[in-house]
């Protein structure tokens, strides 16, 4: 990459990463994949793989932004989770909806964590191309759409995780009446929905959507799947970032912290209105046309590629 990254490319990564990074359709492949079928100079400038490239650094920089709209948007429940963690921790217990879910969003954030800091260095350097990166779309719309016709398999019975209201409850807040059901899918399930994150590291499958899908799978309804997807998504790729920023502080980020901050911000704004939109989509709404996008453009991405 070009030690030049210029502030109209800076503002349309941060506002094509603050979007692609909660809709389930890859921030990361789409980050690679734009670049290359637009061609010069962006093809240049925005090559993830190319050597003592800046553009990962700065990708992830940009995740940060988008984790910060998380936690705006979802700010109170991130006080009750932060209350509930300590006092569990104080009280030595794990009783509450609110002590339970603090604990299970901790258990499953730590395979991404691990798996991220162990593969780091060969997605970035033998996956982070187009070809990939087409292919893994494909396979992410293939993903969504399974998880859609298991669920509309289903026996049509409620489950577990989709409890019968109790007395009061039309008293509470939608999104606590949302941690009730959440909580309710153990710790080994939550453990397999947070551990689905690791496939996120593949250029081109979608955090937010392969945790939606094993969330589905487990039995959560769609907002709720949706909501606990966004809720890990803040310290996976809150975590990420603050472990890259260091390396912009240095040579890779000389000369590009304007376009960087340009960048986070239209990240945020981004990030923001992509959140607030698909927590009030997925009430009502399905996976299934981001299933059919994916694949769509999966596959014509790669068609497209293989013949240039």
């Amino acid at each position: 990459m070009s030690s030049v990254l210029t502030y109209p490319e800076a503002i349309g990564v941060g506002l094509l990463q603050g979007v692609t990074e909660l809709f389930p359709v890859s921030s990361l492949g789409h980050s690679i994949l734009l670049p290359a079928l637009l061609g010069a100079p962006y093809k240049n400038d925005l090559n993830v793989s190319a050597a003592e490239s800046p553009y990962l650094s700065v990708l992830v920089a940009l995740h940060l932004a988008t984790a910060v709209a998380l936690v705006v948007y979802f700010w109170r429940d991130w006080a009750r989770v932060l209350q509930g963690l300590f006092s569990s921790v104080r009280e030595r217990r794990i009783e509450t909806a609110n002590q339970k879910l603090a604990w299970l969003l901790i258990v499953a954030t730590i395979p991404v964590g691990v798996a991220g800091i162990a593969f780091d260095k060969l997605f970035r350097e033998h996956l982070g191309k187009p070809i990939p990166a087409a292919i893994f779309l494909t396979l992410n719309g293939i993903v969504l759409f399974v998880a859609e016709r298991l669920k509309r398999g289903g026996t049509g019975r409620r489950r577990a995780t989709d409890p019968q209201p109790l007395p009061g409850d039309e008293d509470l807040h939608p999104d606590v009446l949302s941690d009730r059901r959440i909580v309710k899918l153990g710790w080994g399930s939550a453990l397999v929905v947070g551990a689905a994150q690791i496939l996120a590291l593949l250029p081109g499958i979608s955090r937010s959507g392969v945790t939606m899908s094993a969330g589905i799978f487990k039995g959560l309804r769609h907002e709720d799947s949706a909501r606990f997807a966004f809720l890990l998504a803040t310290p996976a790729i809150g975590g990420a970032a603050l472990l890259k920023l260091p390396s912009l502080a240095g040579a890779q980020g000389h000369g590009i912290h304007g376009q960087i901050l340009a960048g986070g911000v239209a990240a945020f704004v981004a990030g923001y209105v992509a959140v607030r939109f698909l927590t009030k989509y997925f009430e009502t709404r399905t996976l299934t046309p981001f299933a059919v996008y994916c694949f769509v453009a999966g596959l014509g991405s790669l068609a497209y590629l293989s013949m240039n």
